[in-house]
């Protein structure tokens, strides 16, 4: 049985939801090329922490180990791949779709630590495979839609397993380092490959609609700094569990504000999959054992 948050926690998380949901839509709607996008969100946000680090956490960052330093850039390749995959897949299937099957981050991470020695109950395995079902049905009604958009959906389902790939690698920097020079250090990475990536491609940074660039603002502000920020907050006084399962609402709040404002809207077919994909997710979640946490999404 799960605790009830406390009523200003609830209210924090409804915050915080609509925060993280307008992530997908504000991609999708971006006129700017996908791997730009993701660099500038994360450009953006090494802007506004590198200088807090270096004023505020200038002999924290001096000394980090060599482990941390390690781990802390290996969580910040895993993001650029996250980030790289999902705002490819955004481009080229839902907004429903895609921010349902990145959020089989949870289920990555039960099986990331599965083969890092943790048991998992039942439960969750019977979890696992209720959204592996889910995945299915999603991918086909999708299929009928378009073979692109189920490329569209194996991108997600790699920046899931990314994104899931970037919070064990950093979990250990953060028991010892500040979430604030983690973070700065994780981004600046994620930064600079992304950057390097646009380079090589050839996409082009800037000349983009005035539009456009409030949007990267806004994604940057929103999604990466005030939803996150708001969810790590209640997580000192709300179970992860919880936590965990009210993140999940991204999926139909990102999905009603693609309709209303991007004119997307799901077709029939794909609800069924997209509902049982979320039970799926729902039940790894409360499921997994003590030694496998809840971890938040990277949106």
């Amino acid at each position: 049985m799960l605790d009830l948050p406390p009523p200003t926690d609830l209210a924090v998380m409804a915050v915080g939801l609509v925060a993280v949901s307008t992530s997908g839509p504000l991609i999708a709607a971006a006129a700017a090329p996908a791997l730009a996008v993701a660099f500038w969100r994360n450009g953006f946000a090494t802007a506004v922490l590198g200088p807090l680090v270096l004023l505020r956490h200038r002999a924290e960052v001096r000394s980090l180990t060599r482990r941390e330093w390690r781990l802390a850039v290996a969580a910040g390749v895993l993001l650029a791949a996250h980030f790289a995959a999902w705002v490819l897949s955004l481009r080229v299937t839902s907004v429903a779709s895609a921010t349902a099957l990145v959020s089989t981050q949870p289920i990555w991470a039960a099986l990331l630590a599965r083969r890092g020695g943790a048991a998992l109950p039942s439960r969750a395995w019977l979890g696992i495979a209720i959204a592996v079902v889910g995945v299915g049905v999603l991918s086909g009604a999708d299929l009928s839609t378009s073979a692109r958009a189920l490329g569209g959906d194996a991108l997600a389902v790699v920046g899931g397993a990314a994104a899931a790939g970037y919070m064990v690698a950093g979990s250990e920097v953060r028991r010892h380092v500040s979430t604030v020079t983690y973070t700065a250090v994780c981004y600046a990475t994620t930064a600079v490959l992304l950057l390097a990536c646009c380079v090589v491609a050839r996409q082009s940074l800037t000349g983009y609609s005035a539009g456009t660039w409030w949007r990267l603002v806004a994604l940057t502000v929103g999604a990466q700094f005030l939803g996150h920020s708001l969810f790590n907050r209640v997580l000192r006084t709300t179970s992860p569990t919880v936590v965990a399962l009210a993140i999940l609402l991204e999926v139909p709040g990102a999905a009603l504000l693609a309709a209303v404002f991007l004119g997307q809207t799901p077709s029939w077919l794909a609800v069924p999959g997209l509902l049982v994909l979320l039970a799926g997710i729902g039940v790894v979640i409360t499921a997994r054992s003590r030694s496998v946490e809840p971890s938040l999404p990277a949106e």
